[in-house]
């Protein structure tokens, strides 16, 4: 097997896909259209995931279920205003990191103006030790991440160092989901680390190569890329797909509540490595990805536990399928809405190669946003549920991104999640 060849068959299923869109584009066109920049730096249509984040907040103001929060301990000799300055220069480089929404002539709308110099607050507990340290840092992470966004006030962001010691710092970043997805992450950090690294060595940092397009002309693209015969086949693809869905309807301990809460928890566990190896080599053996393999066994599981034979679910996806919007911090990610037929107690080789087949069409149909499939589909709208599905399947096959600043020892901080059922993804 050739290198290449190799490469190609461990990537994901996503991955696949995208190669094979971008193949058959440059086959058929000589390379797709690519976004436009837009002629000015204005006010410019929220993107569609954006605007459906905007009605969520319009319907829970008082919730901070769509905050997320980096928590990181740096250990090492911290310069805060090198750090303050790597920031700035993040926020300048990416508009999301500036943006935020306003009614503007009865439209909402982004807007993206320059900050004023960032000033990091810092929280000293070094006069605490032990536990009690601890325990206070802990509560000001808590305090800091939960404060509620005013989401017509940029940033949609905020960040915070809690100070234990000279040289130990835990660093704390909140932001809003309508900014940031877990692929913005990965770009945050790198190109923190890149700003960090000149300003603490006292030297303008080496350019990065220029952003070919903003978040805001993805937007703008966005929409009218999505519109006339395009927009009709994707409709009715996911139309036909999705005809006649039932709600999941799992077992519960307690009755469901008139209006969702988002209270719940995390459960971790690991398997064992001889287990994942099986895992693995069973899917090769059915053509088939470790993605397909495990949603499969995730479907059988709701079927056994619900009685329905029907199982739908969502499942996020990157939707960074065009080459421009790789390198742009923001929120692209998109929810697949998978299906699968459990009736006739079919074998699992069986239900496989049907979930295959149909993962492979729905990444072929992914540029229909789910915010535009829920306003097509017009589902009975039910406060206690999420439209179309209540359940999410992930697999977090992608490598972990390097955190931390040059100079530091870092480790990620995880404080066990309160929330639960919002359709997002890291």
């Amino acid at each position: 097997m050739s290198d290449l060849t190799q490469r190609i068959a461990q990537l994901s299923t996503e991955e696949r896909v995208r190669l094979e869109e971008r193949l058959l584009a440059g086959r058929k066109h000589g390379g797709a259209q690519r976004i436009p920049r837009r002629i000015d730096d204005g006010p410019a249509p929220l993107s569609f995931t954006q605007e459906r984040l905007w009605f969520l907040a319009q319907l829970e103001p008082d919730s901070s279920a769509y905050n997320e929060a980096n928590i990181i301990h740096l250990q090492g000799p911290l310069d805060v205003p090198a750090l303050e300055r790597s920031l700035d220069a993040l926020s300048a480089r990416h508009d999301s990191l500036r943006v935020c929404f306003r009614e503007i002539d009865g439209q909402v709308m982004q807007v993206a103006d320059p900050l004023s110099p960032l000033r990091i607050p810092v929280v000293d507990l070094q006069t605490l030790i032990g536990d009690a340290q601890m325990t206070a840092a802990w509560a000001e992470i808590d305090t800091f991440t939960n404060k509620i966004f005013d989401l017509t006030q940029p940033p949609l962001w905020r960040a915070a160092l809690i100070r234990l010691a000279v040289d130990d710092h835990i660093f704390v970043r909140v932001t809003h989901h309508s900014i940031s997805d877990g692929w913005s992450s990965s770009i945050f950090w790198r190109e923190l680390r890149h700003f960090y690294a000149a300003y603490s060595g006292h030297q303008q940092p080496s350019p990065l190569p220029e952003l070919p397009v903003s978040y805001a002309d993805f937007s703008v693209w966005q929409r009218e890329h999505l519109q006339g015969e395009r927009l009709t086949k994707l409709v009715d693809y996911w139309r036909k797909r999705l005809a006649g869905i039932e709600p999941l309807d799992l077992p519960t301990d307690r009755p469901r509540p008139l209006k969702s809460s988002h209270a719940g928890m995390n459960h971790s566990f690991q398997l064992p490595q001889d287990l994942s190896e099986s895992l693995n080599v069973l899917a090769r053996a059915s053509d088939a990805s470790l993605y397909m393999l495990l949603l499969a066994a995730f479907q059988i599981l709701l079927h056994r536990y619900s009685g329905q034979d029907d199982i739908v679910i969502g499942s996020p996806i990157a939707n960074r399928t065009r080459s421009e919007v790789e390198g742009l911090y923001g929120f692209f990610v998109n929810t697949l809405v998978l299906r699968a037929d459990c009736s006739g107690n079919p074998t699992f080789r069986s239900l496989l190669a049907q979930v295959r087949q149909n993962a492979l069409a729905a990444f072929g149909h992914q540029d229909l946003p789910f915010e535009k499939l829920v306003e097509e589909l017009h589902p009975s709208r039910d406060m206690s549920r999420n439209p179309i599905v209540d359940v999410m399947f992930a697999l977090q096959n992608v490598p972990r991104f390097e955190v931390g600043l040059p100079g530091t020892e870092m480790r990620r901080m995880q404080r066990d999640s309160d929330f639960a059922g919002t359709i997002r993804s890291k």
